[in-house]
């Protein structure tokens, strides 16, 4: 079992290894999380994705997951099975049709990032998880894709994962 690790998931259209993920794994790897980063490209079913993780069953001392997108529904729909130390979801794709069902188990340590110009995931989304879960709520100046964001969610994901660490930091130290 890894000591820390950083599983992300792709949006529906895009790839395991996309501009995100890539810079944000980079991130990841300079605060000592390992990272994965599940190819899901050949299925567009959100419930399929979330079972192909369940059979990952990624597992850490501290486990966060990161998603985008359709990826964020599966991140957040994984938490009840998989118990992540921390959640970081990026315009997430949730309470479509067929898949609304309110995600349980959300860690307390839990960010959203929301471009306020999304063009596929109504911003409303995204607020009413970060209302119902009590998460930390981000909206930027952006699209869907928040490519052009990458210095903020990169700051973003970095503070998440310095308080990950310093949580477990404490566990082990029994305090």
């Amino acid at each position: 079992m890894s000591k820390r690790l950083v599983c992300f998931a792709h949006g529906k259209e895009s790839g395991p290894w996309g501009t995100k993920i890539t810079c944000l794994a980079d991130v990841a790897r300079s605060r000592g999380f390992e990272v994965m980063s599940p190819d899901y490209s050949h299925s567009f079913d959100p419930h399929e994705r979330v079972r192909m993780l369940h059979e990952l069953a990624p597992r850490a001392d501290s486990l966060v997951l990161v998603g985008s997108s359709m990826g964020a529904y599966v991140s957040a729909m994984a938490c009840k099975q998989l118990r992540p130390d921390a959640l970081f979801l990026m315009a997430p794709a949730l309470y479509f049709d067929g898949w609304a069902e309110e995600p349980e188990q959300i860690p307390k340590l839990c960010s959203v990032v929301h471009g306020l110009s999304d063009e596929i995931v109504p911003v409303e989304r995204a607020t009413r998880f970060a209302q119902v879960n009590q998460a930390e709520l981000h909206l930027l100046d952006s699209d869907h894709g928040l490519n052009d964001q990458l210095e903020t969610l990169s700051f973003l994901l970095a503070r998440m994962l310095d308080s990950a660490a310093a949580c477990i930091q404490r566990e082990a130290a029994g305090t």
